[in-house]
């Protein structure tokens, strides 16, 4: 039986065969990262950090905790102030969805229930966050991203 050899086309062959893997996995990593990135956070960078610092003081200066947990199809929500009382805010807004993508993201229609805010949506196992933005019955506003372990 004839040996085989192996050539140098045969190493070119396989040299090409193996970066072109490495090449499409690279380009389907990025193209993947792109297709799920949600975009800017805010319109100009600069304008936002002057404001900062008082925004920040404020929503501190209200003492403000949050929990959030979900059993049952029932997502809640405890905001409580620096007492431990429950907080009845002006208006408040969330968005819910995965922190690595957001074709899952939803705006849950929150009720108060004179302790928590409650809203039915179902989840999945893994980790979500919360996106919420409250007024204060004083005009301040309080942002924060809350994050939720569904398992």
């Amino acid at each position: 039986m004839a040996e085989k050899q192996l050539t140098g086309t045969h190493v070119f062959w396989g040299f090409a065969a193996a970066f072109g893997v490495i090449i499409a996995v690279n380009l389907l990593l990025a193209w993947s990262a792109v297709k799920t990135f949600p975009g800017l956070e805010v319109k100009n960078s600069y304008t936002a950090s002057q404001e900062f610092d008082e925004r920040r003081t404020a929503q501190e200066a209200l003492g403000w905790t949050v929990r959030a947990s979900h059993h049952e199809g029932l997502l809640t929500l405890a905001i409580k102030d620096a007492q431990g009382r429950p907080v009845q805010v002006q208006s408040l807004n969330a968005t819910l969805g995965r922190a690595t993508h957001v074709y899952e993201d939803t705006t849950p229609e929150f009720r108060f229930d004179g302790e928590t805010y409650f809203a039915s949506v179902m989840l999945g196992d893994g980790n979500w966050n919360i996106r919420m933005e409250a007024v204060a019955e004083d005009g301040t506003e309080f942002r924060q991203r809350v994050v939720l372990i569904k398992e």
